[in-house]
């Protein structure tokens, strides 16, 4: 398998370059096939660099703008040319790297993803894409975040473009195909999703129709379809119900001798719990429908996610070769 690159965009994270850096260097020692390039200003990056032992198959592109998450996006492409972002979003289009992790703004990704590497022929909107845990495995939701307000079209193509993802990328043969909806019925919904639903019906995808929102974490579908305004808010909702169902259970198990035994007979088992339910485990959201692949990481990106965003460029990167 040839050696690839990834760009790492180290100034868009809340919690600062020392953290992507960190969460890069420990993916740098998972992932040997891949050239982790970080991009950023280069005195920055190196104080980060010299706290670690090693810095093997890491790379250094200069960037010495920021573009802030208040900040316009279509402005800040357009003004902050020498920013991380932009930087790191014209090595993958001059094919230096193959993919890009960014915990930056979203808008600001996107419009400069879409601007600088441009759509594939065809795709009318990128989509945001992020996998859910579900009861037997995940499901990719899309758009969570990228397009607050869907064409029908646009809706029928983020079916095409998420079952292509979870065909190549998690090797799902038939992924099965739902449009989120306020009902089950064929006529349920508001006027995008009525009419996106004889579209995708007639994609040739294996679209089984509407589910409602508790069928999402329910594994009915491997491709959860809705506009990026519900999808932001069911992804939102899912990655804070599960870490207040974590407390309460955590709260019940420690309440009473009899139950704090059984918490520790059982401990295993909800460490998988944890881990199966923790977004960082995820790292990231793929922008599908572009011609070259970018990871959004969270805004709050520990280590942790940032390495497991860089984890989900290399499935994608190793899956299209």
């Amino acid at each position: 398998m040839s050696k690839f690159t990834i760009a790492v965009d180290t100034m868009g994270g809340d919690l600062g370059p020392s953290t992507v850096v960190e969460g890069t260097l420990r993916a740098a020692e998972k992932f040997p096939q891949a050239q982790l390039m970080l991009v950023g200003p280069q005195a920055v990056l190196d104080t980060e660099l010299a706290k670690h032992a090693t810095r093997k198959n890491i790379a250094v592109l200069h960037a010495p703008d920021v573009i802030m998450p208040a900040e316009t996006p279509t402005t800040a492409i357009r003004e902050k040319k020498q920013s991380s972002i932009v930087m790191g979003l014209r090595a993958v289009k001059a094919g230096e790297a193959q993919g890009m992790v960014s915990a930056g703004s979203t808008g600001a990704v996107l419009t400069g993803a879409t601007v600088i590497i441009g759509r594939e022929k065809g795709i009318e909107r990128p989509a945001l894409g992020t996998l859910l845990p579900t009861a037997n495995g995940v499901v990719l939701l899309l758009d969570c975040g990228a397009n607050m307000d869907c064409k029908p079209s646009y809706l029928a193509q983020f079916g095409e473009i998420g079952a292509a993802y979870m065909k190549r990328v998690m090797n799902i043969a038939n992924p099965r195909v739902g449009l989120v909806n306020v009902g089950a019925e064929d006529e349920k919904g508001n006027e995008a999703a009525k009419a996106a639903f004889p579209l995708l019906k007639a994609s040739g995808l294996n679209f089984v129709g509407n589910i409602e929102g508790r069928e999402v974490p329910a594994g009915v579908v491997d491709v959860a379809v809705c506009d990026g305004f519900t999808g932001n808010v069911v992804l939102k909702f899912a990655e804070g119900f599960a870490k207040t169902l974590l407390t309460i259970i955590k709260t019940e198990l420690l309440s009473t001798t009899r139950t704090k035994l059984g918490a520790l007979l059982a401990k295993p088992a909800f460490a998988n719990i944890k881990k199966r339910l923790d977004y960082r485990e995820v790292g990231g959201a793929p922008f599908l429908g572009l011609k070259s692949l970018v990871v959004k990481a969270h805004g709050s990106s520990d280590a942790l996610a940032i390495e497991n965003a860089i984890r989900q460029c290399v499935m994608f990167i190793e899956a299209e070769q």
